[in-house]
């Protein structure tokens, strides 16, 4: 299973670490995709930190939720809420999102099996499929458990567990161990 690191900003702070310490350990894990997500802060803070992932790390940088900053990075994931800000028929939210972004990396949030066999059918390159646990980024999360295993096994594309997934967790037909807080214990 490949390593998947989510940079949420407000975590960073939190935690006292800099970008440069994170990518340092996403480097020392071999962590293939870094996604940056930032809630709070203004779209200047975004791209500069965007632009210094980009510089510090070889490995794909995604940005989450905001197609406007798809520029200064190699992709974008997005959860269902977004996409059904963009149209009501994910569909069409896709082909808006690919006109956008082209060949960059797009993948979707997916929860149950209805988003997973919708997901089968759109011009996406993975699925972030959760929760796996509980985790305090997202407390309204639907946590899968074992049944994230059986669930991903319905996807043709690449899967990454997302929610409470530790570095050291070893999930049945997933790509990506998205990891998030426990990348902070490294």
């Amino acid at each position: 299973m490949k390593l998947y690191a989510l940079l949420d900003y407000e975590s960073l702070v939190k935690k006292k670490w800099t970008i440069e310490k994170f990518v340092s350990t996403c480097n020392t894990l071999h962590v293939e995709m870094i996604q940056y997500r930032d809630k709070k802060g203004n779209i200047q803070r975004k791209i500069d930190n965007l632009i210094k992932l980009k510089f510090l790390c070889d490995m794909k940088v995604i940005i989450n939720d905001e197609i406007d900053l798809v520029n200064f990075c190699d992709g974008l994931h997005v959860g269902q809420s977004d996409l059904r800000k963009i149209d009501s028929d994910v569909k069409e939210a896709i082909k808006v999102i690919r006109q956008k972004i082209g060949k960059k990396v797009l993948g979707i949030s997916t929860h149950n099996k209805e988003e997973i066999l919708e997901a089968n059918e759109l011009d996406i390159d993975y699925i972030g499929l959760g929760a796996y646990r509980t985790t305090s980024t997202k407390s309204d999360a639907n946590v899968l458990k074992e049944s994230l295993s059986d669930l991903a096994r319905l996807s043709f594309k690449p899967v990454g567990a997302i929610g409470g997934v530790k570095v050291d967790d070893e999930i049945v037909g997933v790509t990506y161990a998205v990891v998030g807080s426990d990348v902070y214990e490294y």
